[in-house]
């Protein structure tokens, strides 16, 4: 099964694996699922370092492809079709990051692994 990861879930489980849910812990860990990490979340962390709002994230944005691939992850390039899908949610949730990962999730039919129910209003399958 494919299942991407929203941005706190992948430094989550990057920097502090104890703080996810025992249910995201198994889906990462389960060989036979295909774990996304969107181009959004290397967008969203370089800002935050940048701006100095993930203090401790210095090295993953250094390093992102390399942990990534560490880590066995595939990476999701950013598309024009999921671009306009996620322009085109109409529920409130306004950090475009966020938006931009759920208009990927849900254009792939894939669920979403992240512990912010505020994503269920875009209406993607959310496991946490």
């Amino acid at each position: 099964m494919k299942v991407l990861l929203d941005t706190c879930t992948l430094i989550w489980a990057t920097l502090s694996p104890s703080a996810l849910s025992q249910e995201a812990r198994d889906a990462i860990a389960d060989e036979g699922n295909t774990i996304l990490v969107s181009a959004a979340s290397a967008w969203e962390i370089a800002t935050k370092v940048r701006l100095g709002k993930l203090p401790g994230a210095e090295k993953l944005e250094r390093d992102y492809v390399d942990v990534m691939e560490d880590a066995g992850y595939t990476l999701l390039d950013l598309d024009t079709e999921s671009a306009l899908r996620a322009g085109r949610l109409t529920a409130e949730h306004r950090d475009p990051f966020d938006r931009m990962i759920a208009a990927q999730a849900l254009g792939q039919d894939i669920p979403f692994l992240s512990p912010d129910p505020q994503f269920d209003q875009f209406g993607v399958r959310r496991i946490w």
